[in-house]
């Protein structure tokens, strides 16, 4: 089976993190995840996570270094996280989401993760923490 990669983004921007409530499919509405989809045949992870962002948020970005991991959404599908920076717009709920949220650090834990996400978030949360304001 041919695995394809969806790419979330963790979007940082003033020292905290974008969170981005579904609002479909019906399994995994309400809960909160990095913004994202998958890459396209013969399209970079990073250029796929800009496109994405671009579509779901209406926002551009820049893809910074991968989140050393994969965790897997189901067959055929595995997660991989980058880093991002916001270079222009306004974050909007465009498709998939109903709210987003920026984050900081020490509130990472007050919406409820798709456990796909959960840790490639703490990583994310740890390297704000080190980072502190960008």
């Amino acid at each position: 089976m041919t695995v394809r990669v969806v790419v979330g983004g963790a979007l940082c921007h003033d020292g905290r993190l974008l969170a981005a409530r579904r609002s479909a499919p019906p399994e995994v509405a309400g809960r909160w995840e990095l913004p994202g989809g998958k890459a396209e045949p013969g399209e970079s992870v990073p250029e796929a996570l800009v496109r994405e962002l671009r579509e779901e948020l209406g926002v551009e970005t820049e893809a910074l270094e991968r989140i050393p991991g994969e965790w897997p959404v189901r067959p055929g599908l595995v997660l991989h996280v980058w880093m991002a920076r916001l270079l222009s717009g306004v974050p909007a709920p465009l498709e998939d989401h109903d709210e987003l949220r920026w984050l900081g650090p020490d509130e990472l834990d007050t919406v409820d993760w798709l456990d796909q996400d959960r840790p490639a978030v703490a990583e994310a949360g740890r390297r704000l923490s080190l980072r502190g304001r960008d």
